[in-house]
C-alpha cells in the first residue's frame, strides 16, 4: 500500500507503539487519525506531526466502553472522511498468575483487547467496502501465538485477536480489504508498568525483557514495511520473543517444558 495522504486511524496513540506509529505514518505523507483517552496529549501530539491539527484529527475514545465506540467513531466521519487504514493498537497487559485474578481483570483486558478492535472495525470496515478499498490492522502480540506464566488474560485476549483477523481476512478478501495481523514481542514501551496485577491495578514495574527489548523505533519500522508490502501476518521482536513461535509450532513439546520451568519475577 502507498501510504501518502492516506487517512489513518490509530487507537493508542498517545504512547508507545501508538505514538511511533504516528510519527512514522506522518513523516511518509499520511493524515492520523490519533485516538487513546487523553485529549491534551493527543492535541499534543498532533501538533508535532507534519502539518499540525490543520492536516489530523484527535478523536479521545476510550476503548473499555465498546458499546459506544461505533457510533462515537462513526459520528466523527463527515468532518474526516474516508479512512484508508486502520490500526488497532490500543491495549493493556497484564502480570498475575490465573489462581489469585479477579474475573473482572479477565473482562477489562477482553473489553479493551479484543472487543475494543472489534467494534472500531465494526464502525470503520463498511466505509473501505464500499470504496473497494482499505486496510485493517491489529497489534496482536507475540501472546497472542503462545503463552506462558503470568499472563492468562492477557494472552487469551490476544489469542482472540489473531483469530478475529484469520476470520476477517477470510471474508473481505474479495472486497479489497487487506487484514494484517501484528505480533511484537518484547518490546522497549511502558506496556509491563502499566500491566494490571490480580486486582487490575497497575504493577508500576518494568520486566527485564522489555527493558532488553527491542527499540520501539525498530519496532515500528517493521510494521511500516509489512503495511507497504501488504503482508497478512508478521512477528516483530528479537531473540527468544521472536522465535518462541516457531518453537512452540515446529517443537510443542519442548517449548512447553521450557514455558514451564521459567520463572518471571
Amino acid at each position: 500500500m502507498d501510504l501518502e495522504n492516506k487517512t489513518i486511524w490509530i487507537t493508542g496513540a498517545s504512547s508507545g507503539i501508538g505514538l511511533e506509529l504516528c510519527r512514522q505514518l506522518a513523516g511518509k505523507g499520511a493524515r492520523i487519525v490519533l485516538s487513546a483517552r487523553r485529549r491534551d496529549a493527543l492535541i499534543e501530539i498532533a501538533e508535532s506531526l507534519p502539518g499540525g491539527m490543520g492536516r489530523h484529527w484527535v478523536v479521545p475514545l476510550d476503548l473499555a466502553d465498546a458499546d459506544k465506540l461505533v457510533d462515537a467513531v462513526q459520528s466523527q466521519l463527515p468532518e474526516i472522511g474516508a479512512v484508508h487504514v486502520l490500526i488497532n493498537n490500543a491495549g493493556i497487559s497484564q502480570r498475575s498468575l490465573f489462581i489469585d485474578t479477579d474475573l473482572a481483570v479477565y473482562r477489562q483486558l477482553m473489553e479493551v483487547n479484543y472487543l475494543g478492535s472489534v467494534a472500531m472495525t465494526k464502525a470503520l470496515l463498511p466505509g473501505m467496502i464500499a470504496q473497494h478499498q482499505g486496510m485493517i490492522v491489529c497489534i496482536s502480540s507475540v501472546a497472542g501465538k503462545i503463552g506462558s506464566k503470568l499472563r492468562s488474560g492477557y494472552s487469551g485476549s490476544k489469542f482472540a485477536v489473531v483469530g478475529f483477523m484469520d476470520c476477517l481476512r477470510a471474508e473481505t478478501a474479495q472486497q479489497g480489504i487487506h487484514c494484517l495481523t501484528v505480533c511484537p514481542g518484547s518490546i522497549q514501551t511502558n506496556i509491563a508498568i502499566n500491566a494490571l496485577n490480580e486486582s487490575g491495578e497497575a504493577q508500576n514495574k518494568n520486566d527485564d525483557s522489555i527493558i532488553n527489548g527491542m527499540p520501539v523505533e525498530t519496532c515500528v519500522k517493521g510494521i511500516v514495511k509489512a503495511m507497504i508490502n501488504n503482508r497478512d501476518e508478521v512477528v516483530v521482536g528479537k531473540g527468544i520473543s521472536a522465535i518462541a513461535p516457531t518453537i512452540k509450532r515446529f517443537f510443542p513439546g519442548v517449548f512447553n517444558r521450557i514455558s514451564a520451568k521459567m520463572e518471571y519475577r
